[in-house]
């Protein structure tokens, strides 16, 4: 068996790291923000409590890499939420087994007047998400729907439950080109505490789902963590930086992403370990913008529209809108008890088009098609 990130996982302690953190001082953040290029001691830094001062600079440095990285433009996806069946039990999320919720997934009929509602709203990239079902959203129904799917978009990125290297291999070529998987947290105890029932429960399995993408040749595979989970949010984000600069490392022809999911209202939901701010999720956006510049930062509808709108301009590179979280939410008017969690921004995609337009920047619908010899039709 190939070594995978589980090994330097393991040489981890989430203890001496939260003590690290902690123990930043100024001048250890000062330096950070001065750093061409930082070090995972820099990163500790930037996240940590020593740093709140410096959000103004830091969020200058941040701005002042993503325009020279990534020129004024702005991304667009929207979720497609095929559905909400699960396997699993998880104390978080609104699909969990355990809700008594009204179950739905989507034939090719459905799908397709989804697709084409989508495409309706100017969508060209876009992300499919299911609950973690395998038998009855598994292989042979992603099998039976990408290829339609992929007609009508130029990118396809999906987010459902872990899969085998082989089985994103043969993903790759119905044409899915990136992965989003998040460990949702790196601190086992927590993780076990939160995952009741179902494969979800194999905290290992998860973790070492992205090197099983980066070995299937995934062309874009995404990262995170449920902020909010853990009772340190610092500590989980620091094993983020550490899975990612892993990543870049040992599949480094793949590209990567990064997303901050701070826990939402749902069905059935817990209250968060660990509150993070605004500030300090700023804090923590614009230090993974000086630790990765070149990484894609995400940003969904789970920030209000507020947040939204002055924090891309900052640092994300790459944003959802008007998302539905719910199977059937685009071309019917679906009832939101079958929704995942409930979105804080609930804009139109033009409106948060418009938006960004009005801070200076270019909303792109489309950046790339026929990449790797295929194209949208």
């Amino acid at each position: 068996m190939a070594e995978d990130f589980s090994s330097r996982w393991q040489q981890l302690d989430w203890d001496d790291i939260s003590l690290r953190i902690n123990g930043k001082t100024a001048l250890d953040v000062e330096r950070a923000l001065n750093a061409e290029k930082l070090t995972r001691e820099d990163f500790m830094a930037l996240i940590s409590p020593a740093a709140a001062p410096y959000l103004e600079p830091l969020a200058q440095r941040a701005q002042q890499l993503t325009r020279q990285r990534f020129g004024n433009v702005v991304g667009f996806y929207v979720p497609l939420y095929l559905s909400n069946l699960c396997a699993n039990d998880c104390t978080y999320c609104g699909f969990s087994m355990s809700n008594h919720i009204k179950r739905k997934t989507l034939n090719a009929t459905e799908i397709e007047r989804e697709c084409l509602a989508i495409k309706a709203l100017g969508f060209e990239h876009l992300l499919l998400v299911t609950g973690e079902h395998q038998s009855k959203v598994g292989m042979n129904y992603f099998r039976d729907h990408i290829p339609a799917i992929r007609t009508h978009f130029s990118s396809l990125m999906m987010e459902v439950q872990p899969l085998a290297q082989e089985e994103y291999a043969e993903l790759k070529t119905l044409g899915l080109d990136g992965v989003l998987v998040y460990q949702e947290t790196y601190h086992p105890s927590t993780y076990q505490q939160h995952h009741l029932r179902g494969q979800k429960q194999d905290f290992h399995w998860r973790l070492a789902t992205p090197d099983r993408l980066g070995r299937a040749g995934i062309d874009k595979i995404g990262l995170g963590a449920l902020i909010g989970l853990s009772n340190s949010w610092r500590t989980d984000c620091y094993m983020l930086a550490e899975h990612l600069f892993y990543l870049q490392q040992t599949y480094w022809q793949s590209r990567y992403s990064i997303s901050f999911p701070r826990l939402r209202p749902c069905a059935g939901g817990i209250e968060p370990a660990s509150i993070m701010s605004e500030p300090q999720l700023v804090q923590l956006i614009c230090a993974f913008r000086l630790f990765a510049p070149d990484v894609e930062l995400s940003l969904s509808t789970r920030e209000s529209p507020f947040f939204r709108d002055h924090m891309i301009p900052v640092a994300i590179n790459s944003v959802s809108a008007g998302s539905k979280t719910q199977p059937g939410g685009y071309a019917d008017d679906v009832p939101p008890e079958l929704e995942q969690f409930e979105p804080h921004d609930g804009r139109t995609p033009q409106q948060v088009s418009q938006a960004i337009s009005d801070a200076g920047l270019q909303p792109v619908w489309k950046d790339w098609d026929g990449y790797l010899g295929r194209s949208a039709q």
